[in-house]
């Protein structure tokens, strides 16, 4: 169990610097991963019996679709505007 543990802790190490460079470049699948990582906390903590990660990161979880939501309908309304600007 020990393995699976360390494992998931260095694919949560790489998820984490993924999600945070894509959200720094303005994409919006950083949050898609950001939320896939803290997925794999949540997994990290039942494993370990560190039951004080699984709500934070399911909060987490909730912040990340609203950023995703609102990054994704500025995304949309933006690109509208521009069809709208061309024709």
């Amino acid at each position: 169990m020990l393995s699976l543990v360390w494992r998931l802790d260095c694919l949560s190490c790489v998820l984490t610097v993924f999600s945070t460079v894509a959200v720094g470049k303005r994409y919006w699948t950083g949050w898609v991963i950001a939320a896939f990582n803290s997925l794999t906390i949540c997994v990290i903590g039942l494993r370990t019996g560190q039951l004080g990660f699984i709500p934070a990161n399911l909060v987490c979880i909730v912040l990340y679709v609203v950023n995703l939501r609102t990054w994704r309908k500025a995304e949309f309304s933006c690109a509208a505007r521009l069809g709208e600007s061309l024709s």
